[in-house]
């Protein structure tokens, strides 16, 4: 334990997450931030000093997390607070074999599965946008729950698209370039392609929209388009909407994410009986782990 008068640190750790600017994505930088605020608070709580810390207060700290939080939210932190000492040009004290052995112990006692979204599937999909109202919104949700789908979309990929991503093919299709994602950080992009009925959708979306707005995807305040990006929260609260909508139980509601769209694709890419290297391709994805999880309940349903 240290002394109250020796707590508070000179260290301006806020201003230090503006380096990370045009490095990282935004939604990264706000995960930075506030689990280093986590940090802080606790460490104030607990009359520790955050900068610089030392390997027994994250110990402890990484401890203390695990008993309330997903191991995967303590290793998050864990990195949060190792990019801010480096921030900050202070020694790391997050690589010491003591911290290594917290982590272990926080994933050792929480030996659930993840929690894995429930899938946006075919079926859901057309339910969903049937009973999307006739409405600026309603145009809006409708394409961008079947532009998402089609792309395997995670969240951030679908509110980052811009209307110059998208191009309409002569056959009535839509091309798309994916150019900024969470395993492509740089900005390479990965062409995709649409179904008439999606592009159709957008179509219609645009037509509304106007073609002064950068964003493919914006929001509608007073029955006008506004030229700013949608949060990632909207997508989620979208699916959610619509599977209130649809009338089903507030169990299977609840179990409905941002993610379902990006999960529900896959598992239905799978029944169509792609393997998982095109389905990898189609997504994006760089790790067989990740993807598998999204598979295993499909794979439930092709044997069931």
């Amino acid at each position: 334990m240290i002394g109250s008068a020796n707590f508070h640190s000179s260290y301006d750790w806020r201003f230090e997450f503006s380096r990370l600017e045009g490095a990282y994505a935004p939604s990264t930088i706000n995960s930075y931030y506030s689990d280093v605020q986590a940090f802080v608070d606790w460490c104030l709580k607990e009359r520790q000093t955050p900068f610089p810390a030392d390997v027994q207060t994250v110990c402890d700290f990484i401890e203390d997390q695990g008993k309330e939080k997903a191991a995967s939210t303590v290793r998050r932190r864990l990195y949060a607070i190792r990019k801010i000492h480096r921030l900050l040009r202070l020694p790391d004290p997050t690589h010491d074999e003591d911290i290594n052995l917290s982590l272990r112990r926080v994933r050792r006692s929480k030996l659930t599965r993840p929690k894995q979204a429930k899938g946006l599937t075919k079926d859901y999909l057309e339910r969903f946008i049937a009973d999307e109202p006739g409405t600026p919104w309603g145009l809006r949700n409708r394409a961008m729950l079947s532009l998402g789908y089609e792309l395997l979309s995670r969240r951030s990929e679908l509110v980052a698209l811009q209307t110059n991503d998208i191009e309409f093919r002569a056959d009535g299709t839509l091309q798309v370039i994916v150019r900024r994602s969470k395993s492509d950080p740089f900005g390479r992009g990965r062409l995709a392609f649409t179904s008439r009925p999606t592009a159709i959708r957008v179509k219609k979306w645009l037509d509304w929209r106007g073609e002064e707005i950068g964003h493919l995807f914006c929001p509608i305040y007073q029955g006008k388009a506004v030229d700013r990006d949608l949060s990632t929260t909207t997508v989620k609260r979208m699916i959610k909407h619509a599977a209130k909508r649809a009338g089903l139980e507030s169990k299977i509601v609840d179990e409905f994410s941002g993610h379902s769209l990006r999960v529900g694709a896959a598992q239905d890419l799978l029944k169509m009986g792609h393997d998982t290297a095109a389905i990898m391709r189609a997504g994006g994805w760089k790790s067989v782990n990740v993807l598998a999880r999204y598979l295993e309940q499909a794979e439930h349903n092709v044997w069931a």
